[in-house]
């Protein structure tokens, strides 16, 4: 499998524009981590160092490099930076039209890192009353980060405006719940109204230590009430998936892994919800492996600062070998863009021209979960998985080199912090569903027995 080589020591390119030819035909084999180191090691030469920011499905042999590959990565950094295509990609590139033109407007602003509000995002809804309730609320996050008092004022009016939103659209917002599951959603919307009163008063009584948990409870009251909003799947999978594992809908897994020669963390276990409405193929596949238990007692196999992956089974084999074909099982890329009702699958947003398009699952959050492959094929995932440990900080939202180029399928909500301490050799002892098993369809473990 093809292995990259991450620049971070390379000699100054005088002329972005003479290497456009050459990364647009390398593009999608580079996928290389472009961070702060990046740009701090640009005056000095290139220089060999172990492969640590490829995340593609690989055991890490000997490789060589060249001057090249470091100029192609200097190239997609600067254009990124800008946020225009400027490595000879059209001018005519086009992005997604939004479903809601007028959302975008609403949730505009800093980055979304926080995984809860990125998942209650990309729920397939267009009701625009809840989330004009569920922003303000959101947006509590940065009124903290104020100093002194200006933070408990700002944080305040964040909640009288979702409070008055949630007055004026309430007819508007019941309207939009799915029929089988209204009675759970008036039931979470009374508990969300209930919820923003004592906020209200603990912004008043200016208990400041105590806003945060109220906000990440009323959160989860918006969450389960903007799900009890999606009625049914909202699209067909492609025929050639339709009989493969499929996530039609959302499901909560807890990893537990053993931690080694660590003596502040023994043992951890992480909280991921997987997104099968953005990615039902790949959720699928992954919890169909989970109820095979294929990860039990599998180690973490890389964890360089970059990403922590693992998946690669024992022996030649790089995937899951399906029992009952003997053959590798593979997964095709699958990405959904903001503003599709449906995921492309099998190449990534840069082949089909959609250049600023944005990703309903971005690579935004710490601790985001995507599936490894190789770095020629778009449809070669199979079992190996990684989470990136790095916020977005120099490239904006859906614009660094991983956003449609890797599937993502969820998110570590819980104890995403710790990901940093794993170590290679660290052993996941176990993954479980803990929710959302019966939104599996077509799940190949009760096959096999």
């Amino acid at each position: 499998m093809a292995v990259i080589i991450p620049c971070h020591y390379c000699a100054p390119v005088a002329n972005f524009s003479s290497l456009k030819s050459d990364a647009r035909s390398t593009r999608s084999r580079y996928p290389t981590s472009l961070g702060n180191a990046a740009f701090r090691g640009l005056n000095a030469k290139c220089s060999y160092q172990e492969p640590q920011h490829s995340v593609s499905q690989d055991k890490h042999k000997g490789v060589s490099f060249s001057l090249k590959h470091c100029a192609i990565s200097i190239a997609l950094a600067a254009g990124l930076i800008t946020g225009v295509p400027s490595l000879g990609w059209s001018t005519n590139a086009h992005a997604a039209s939004p479903v809601l033109p007028d959302l975008s407007v609403l949730i505009s602003g800093p980055p979304i890192k926080d995984p809860g509000a990125l998942l209650r995002y990309a729920l397939p809804i267009d009701n625009k009353a809840i989330r004009e309730v569920q922003k303000p609320l959101e947006d509590i996050t940065e009124s903290l980060k104020l100093a002194g008092v200006k933070a408990l004022d700002s944080a305040e009016r964040n909640v009288r405006q979702a409070s008055r939103a949630l007055k004026q659209g309430k007819t508007l917002i019941i309207s939009g719940l799915a029929e089988s599951k209204k009675e759970h959603g008036v039931e979470q919307l009374s508990k969300l109204e209930s919820g923003m009163e004592e906020l209200e008063q603990i912004l008043e009584d200016r208990n400041r230590d105590a806003v945060a948990p109220k906000q990440k409870e009323l959160l989860q009251y918006v969450g389960n009430f903007e799900e009890d909003m999606v009625n049914g799947f909202p699209y067909e999978v492609p025929e050639e998936y339709q009989n493969m594992p499929l996530l039609k809908g959302r499901a909560t897994v807890d990893m537990k892994v053993k931690v080694k020669d660590n003596p502040n963390l023994e043992e951890c276990v992480f909280r991921i919800v997987l997104d099968g409405y953005n990615a039902p193929v790949t959720a699928g596949n992954f919890v169909d492996l989970v109820e095979r238990h294929f990860y039990d007692g599998m180690e973490i196999q890389r964890a360089d600062g970059f990403v922590v992956q693992t998946g690669d089974p024992e022996g030649p084999a790089e995937g899951f070998i399906d029992p009952s074909t003997e053959k590798t099982r593979t997964v095709p890329l699958e990405i959904m863009a903001v503003g599709e009702k449906a995921p492309f699958y099998g190449a990534t947003l840069e082949e089909l021209g959609l250049y600023k398009a944005q990703t309903k699952l971005p690579f935004n959050a710490f601790g985001t979960m995507a599936m490894a492959r190789d770095e020629f094929e778009n449809n070669s995932g199979s079992s190996q998985i990684f989470w990136l440990l790095k916020e977005s900080e120099l490239t904006p939202s859906n614009a660094n080199i991983l956003d449609g180029r890797y599937a993502v399928f969820g998110y570590v909500t819980e104890n995403e912090d710790f990901l940093a301490d794993l170590k290679v050799g660290d052993v996941i002892e176990s993954i479980q569903v803990v929710s959302g098993l019966d939104n599996l369809v077509n799940p190949s473990y009760k096959i096999a027995g």
